[in-house]
């Protein structure tokens, strides 16, 4: 199979410019084609490529401003060129995939696509990124090898962070260009692959356009607002926090309509084609501008307060005019509020007795119902509309997944009730004895394929490692409330965090020592990873405020000093250790990623130093690290002037700056260039393990520990006057430069002269002098508390 080492993308508008940028982030050189502008502004010299180019460039330049950032990091623009159709177009013969991005419109694919014909290479492979065009209809007029060349590779948007990628095969595709695609798609992209059909919007728009669109016709019989159904729709549903009308602000109200037209205007045999029909006040919307974000008005509004304060406000549906958002409350709503597990979280909302509950089951119920009926229409199983819904419109639960958790009986009785048509099959499945869509057979999920009516095993990636794969062939090695040890095999284990956020406490501790007794003894080297939503939120600051309130000092500097002995002893054991960050990996999370010998991170990790926020500094031995990490082999070298690098160390840390990618956090330093990233999250304890085997199987020896040349008390003076001049101009509270002197001398080498040899022992003693120090002080306790109250840091 041959690989894909630069790809053609024809268009450059967000979708072009999104799937341009992600493949730029994969490493990969990319050639970013639009067409020419149709005619020239005042100043525009024609045949100049700043104007030829001039669409392509615009789209170049707006990843730079984008938010959330499509691009891991602004290097990556390197690799991506950019043309015109016109003038560049035969330049596609230098690629392996080439992926159409423009106007979804019919005929202007089919003339692209006819122009691009001629100029494939005879193993490129050729797609589309239509949201619901006929492949066919794409199709007219190309020849043989065309055709059996192309699929549609539908992405998502922001194309960075959704998961989903759906391939829609045409009629005549080659087998081999989908594994191939698919095998890119997964394993180079990061994608979670989901098979759709030939169908009108395939499979993720056509039941998430159908539920929102149940949402806006029910909503106003049941006399709810939009504020109302946000905090429904939302996380005590499993879905996300923006939830129906926040995200159709971020799509844009034009965009739905368009899909949600689409499907009425093709689905002349759907038994709901009605209900794509958009509701009357969205067309005096769309009539008005208010299409969302990008016309500054739609759903919601932020307009200047009376105070001039920026405020959120709600368009009243009725009047569609803004007024302030009203406090949602709901004893439904309340009794799911704090309940971590999806599905009881869902069945909790759905079993209540208020208005919110019944508005729920009714839109959820009828959904469900109209997904079952789409099987074998849209896809020929419930596992890719599954994914389709998790992976494209970030559900916590795909819809047959949801209908588990509220039970499959009990649903079709419900919906029977309420005048609801689930499909046959899902009967059929209930009167074979199956109870649930999901199932655990041994070591495997399983779920009912209505084909063969039986229970098929759920695909998935064969190098994919999860802890519930680890669960069922045995018990935990060793456990405790916080964490636990897993045998991956092949002589590799698996320290599991499972503590609330995976907060560091001292089970976590207490389980790092005992999963480093374990591997020194028996095993061949140790990953630390886990299946949570993050790696690690941090240390548990609750138990730290406790500790303090309770005047037990002598039981903080304990967990302090148990804490940094622990992450030396990974660095310096005689087997290899490996860290799997992803997501959230700050503080405390961020110091065991760091002491590790590798790092195999998630390519969305979220890693920092966050200690100043409440009012500390780090305390796990993040300073030493982070500072060895960016002094490397210079460490001790007399030539090396490491002032440079002192003052970034310093504003990375003391301003709890966080790396927003993997690959940012390598240029911050938390990362080195010989660590791993991993695109796609599924994978990543996989490649842990291989990366763990690798260093043992290649003669690993634990490093030598790291003597410091520091500046010493001239060090601590430069950072003072820089924090001087902060505190001067606002920029922080005196209490700010307070704690910044104190990490300072830390970050220094203490009160030694310059360049003074200083040890990595010397280093932890003066991180744990002034972390306890700053503990015993009242402000830092404000802040702790301030933190744990409203998830926000104090400026005392």
């Amino acid at each position: 199979m041959s690989l894909i080492r630069k790809v053609a993308v024809l268009g450059s508008g967000v979708m072009g410019s999104g799937i341009a940028a992600h493949v730029a982030n994969a490493g990969i050189p990319v050639l970013m084609l639009d067409m020419v502008p149709p005619k020239p502004g005042p100043g525009d010299v024609v045949s100049s490529k700043a104007f030829r180019n001039k669409f392509a460039l615009s789209g170049l330049a707006n990843l730079r401003k984008l938010r959330p950032a499509p691009l891991y990091t602004p290097a990556a623009l390197e690799l991506i060129e950019v043309g015109n159709f016109d003038d560049d177009l035969a330049r596609i013969t230098e690629a392996d995939w080439v992926v159409e991005v423009v106007k979804e419109d019919l005929a202007v694919k089919q003339a692209l696509f006819a122009r691009v014909e001629p100029h494939l290479k005879p193993e490129a492979i050729v797609s589309s990124n239509t949201s619901g065009l006929s492949v066919v209809g794409m199709l007219e007029g190309r020849g043989d090898a065309f055709r059996k060349a192309f699929l549609v590779t539908h992405f998502f948007n922001p194309v960075r962070y959704m998961k989903l990628l759906e391939l829609v095969a045409g009629p005549d595709t080659d087998p081999a260009v989908l594994q191939r695609m698919a095998r890119f798609g997964e394993e180079t992209l990061g994608k979670g692959i989901v098979w759709a059909k030939d169908s009108t919007n395939f499979i993720a728009n056509r039941i998430g356009t159908y539920g929102m669109l149940r949402v806006l016709k029910d909503m106003l019989k049941a006399e709810l607002t939009v504020e109302e159904v946000d905090k429904i729709f939302g996380p005590p549903m499993g879905r996300p926090k923006s939830a129906v009308f926040r995200t159709t602000d971020i799509v844009g109200l034009d965009t739905f309509v368009h899909v949600a037209q689409n499907c009425y205007d093709t689905l002349t045999r759907d038994e709901e084609r009605e209900t794509f029909q958009v509701p009357e006040f969205v067309h005096r919307m769309l009539a008005a501008n208010m299409l969302g974000d990008k016309t500054g008005m739609g759903f919601y509004k932020k307009v200047k307060g009376k105070d001039g304060e920026s405020e959120i406000q709600v368009l009243d549906l009725k009047t569609l005019t803004y007024r302030p958002q009203n406090k949602v409350r709901f004893d439904s709503l309340g009794a799911a509020k704090g309940i971590d597990d999806v599905a009881e979280r869902i069945r909790t909302v759905l079993s209540g007795t208020d208005k919110a509950a019944r508005f729920a089951e009714r839109v959820t119920l009828d959904t469900l119902a109209y997904a079952s009926r789409r099987i074998p229409e849209i896809s020929d199983d419930l596992v890719n509309i599954d994914r389709a819904l998790r992976w494209g419109f970030a559900w916590d639960l795909g819809p047959f997944e949801v209908w588990d958790a509220y039970g499959v009986r009990k649903g079709v009785a419900r919906m029977k009730e309420l005048g609801l048509k689930p499909a046959p099959w899902v009967e059929q499945m209930l009167a074979s004895g199956r109870e649930t869509f999901y199932a655990v057979d041994g070591t495997r999920d399983t779920a009912w394929d209505s084909r063969s009516k039986k229970a098929a095993v759920v695909p998935e990636n064969p190098r994919a490692i999860r802890v519930d794969h680890l669960r069922r062939r045995g018990k935990a090695l060793e456990e405790n409330d916080s964490a636990s040890l897993w045998d991956m095999r092949d002589g590799a284990l698996l320290l599991e965090f499972h503590s609330k956020m995976n907060s560091v406490d001292d089970g976590i501790v207490a389980m790092m020592n005992r999963a480093l007794d374990r591997a020194e003894a028996s095993a061949r080297g140790l990953v630390i990873g886990n299946d949570g939503a993050n790696f690690s939120a941090g240390a548990n600051i609750m138990a730290l405020l406790m500790a303090i309130k309770s005047d037990d000092l002598p039981s903080v500097e304990r967990m302090v000093a148990e804490f940094q002995a622990v992450n030396q002893r990974v660095r310096y054991s005689p087997i290899p250790v490996v860290a799997a960050p992803f997501g959230l990996t700050l503080g405390g999370g961020a110091e065991i990623a760091l002491a590790a010998n590798a790092i195999q991170g998630a390519a969305e990790l979220y890693m920092g130093l966050v200690e100043v926020g409440v009012g500390l500094i780090p305390g796990g031995g993040g300073n030493m690290m982070l500072l060895r990490n960016l002094y490397g082999q210079f460490a001790t070298d007399r030539d090396f002037d490491p002032l440079p690098f002192l003052k970034k160390l310093f504003l990375t840390i003391g301003t709890a700056k966080v790396a927003t990618s993997a690959e940012e956090a390598r240029e911050m330093g938390f990362l080195s260039r010989q660590d791993g990233i991993t695109l796609n999250r599924d994978l990543l304890l996989a490649d842990a393990k291989a990366r763990v085997l690798g260093l043992a199987d290649s003669g690993f020896r634990p490093p030598r520990p790291t003597h410091f040349r520091l500046p010493g008390r001239s060090g601590a003076a430069t950072i003072d006057m820089m924090l001087y001049d902060m505190e001067l101009n606002n920029q922080i509270s005196p209490y700010d430069r307070h704690i910044g002197q104190k990490l300072g001398q830390v970050l220094s080498g203490g009160d030694v002269s310059a360049f003074t040899p200083v040890s990595e022992t010397r280093l932890l003693e003066l991180e744990r002098e002034a972390f306890l120090s700053l503990c015993g002080e009242e402000k830092t306790q404000d802040r702790i508390a301030a933190m744990l109250e409203t998830g926000k840091p104090l400026r005392n």
